[in-house]
């Protein structure tokens, strides 16, 4: 799989580079329940790797691990080469950023920033110089003698974010960082924080359940599913080559067609589906069995509508849209095909006056490449 033009520098592709934080086969278990179940990753210096899933997929329980507020059962951490056996959360490299950001209420922004600067017994002078180092890193000057009370939540979200900071630890955790923040405040603030990981190069370990936060912030994704990673890549990699239909479906929207196998060559596949009403052609092989059951995944960007009958005889179906919702960017197409089966459509709105927009109940054409499906068959 050829990688995105994105991607500057990766070292996961770099087989002599050295993992910055290596978990061997982690298992931890709650009595019998089993939080995270023989999870191994390999985390490099200067990622923001995402943990991303839904609530009780182990996300959590794998970075209290990392931090040291938890025991693994079975398997090994090695931060830096060290392997962390015993090692507790206060001599680890490692700072954790709570989702309640826990900032002290009687101290100032600057004296919270300071805290952990003082337990190290620094000079005062040094502390000084870092704190307001720090403070106009995340953009807080002239808001160092207000009380946490005096701020908004993305002010108070940065103020946490730089006591965790300055204490400059090579690792970084942060558990559902931005959840408490609204859409757009959320958006900018994942901005920055990438800008942040940038200059100061510390290494973020971030968990969420947000696919888009996931998509915005990380170098690389770990999607995590009953305590299992199910699939590690770049953004682009998980969204266009999911290995899997709860990958395919975890991130973004995407149109599952299944099928029966007919004709499985090196280069291409021709599935059978009773969803479509017909036959799909995908432009790639897949790994089979002759005649098994698999899935056709297809984004809702990469389907076209028409009123004309596409030409050819393959990847298109007839329907009649039941539903359509005005984003502004984009319009968003639910059309139901005659088999049943409901699509969502995309398509951007690059005209402001569109004469030619689709309206409901409008009978219309589905239509796609042969590149645009990606078959999974699990």
């Amino acid at each position: 799989m050829s990688a995105h033009p994105d991607e500057r520098d990766a070292p996961w592709l770099d087989p002599k580079a050295q993992p910055y934080v290596r978990i061997e086969n982690v298992t931890k278990k709650f009595g019998e329940f089993v939080a995270v179940n023989d999870v191994s990753l390999n985390i490099y210096r200067g990622e923001i790797f995402c943990l991303l899933g839904g609530s009780g997929s182990g996300k959590t329980t794998l970075l209290r691990m990392l931090a040291g507020f938890e025991q693994p059962t079975s398997g090994r951490i090695f931060i830096d080469g060290v392997p962390m056996e015993g090692v507790p959360p206060y001599e680890r490299p490692v700072n954790m950023m709570f989702q309640s950001y826990a900032l002290f209420p009687h101290m100032t922004v600057e004296q919270n920033v300071a805290f952990g600067l003082k337990q190290e017994g620094l000079p005062r002078a040094e502390i000084e110089e870092r704190v307001a180092e720090m403070l106009s890193i995340v953009k807080l000057n002239g808001l160092e003698k207000r009380k946490p009370h005096q701020l908004s939540g993305g002010q108070r979200q940065r103020v946490a974010l730089a006591r965790s900071l300055v204490k400059r630890p090579k690792l970084l955790l942060l558990d559902e960082p931005l959840g408490a923040l609204d859409k757009k405040l959320r958006e900018h603030t994942q901005f920055e924080l990438v800008n942040i990981q940038e200059r100061l190069g510390v290494t973020f370990i971030v968990v969420t359940h947000d696919q888009e936060e996931a998509m915005t912030l990380a170098t690389r994704i770990g999607l995590m599913d009953q305590g299992r990673i199910v699939q590690v890549g770049t953004p682009y990699e998980i969204y266009e080559f999911p290995n899997s239909r709860f990958v395919a479906e975890f991130i973004g929207n995407v149109n599952m067609f299944e099928g029966r196998l007919v004709e499985d060559e090196p280069d291409h596949v021709t599935i059978d589906s009773h969803d479509l009403g017909g036959t799909l052609y995908v432009g790639h092989g897949v790994s089979a069995a002759p005649d098994a059951l698999v899935w056709a995944a297809i984004r809702p960007e990469k389907m076209v509508l028409s009123r004309e009958e596409p030409p050819g005889q393959h990847n298109k179906a007839s329907g009649i849209i039941t539903e359509i919702a005005y984003m502004g960017d984009i319009s968003i197409y639910i059309v139901e095909l005659d088999s049943g089966k409901r699509v969502r459509v995309t398509q951007p709105n690059t005209h402001r006056h569109a004469d030619d927009r689709f309206s409901w109940d409008e009978r219309v054409w589905v239509s796609w490449s042969d590149s645009a499906a990606v078959v999974v068959t699990e």
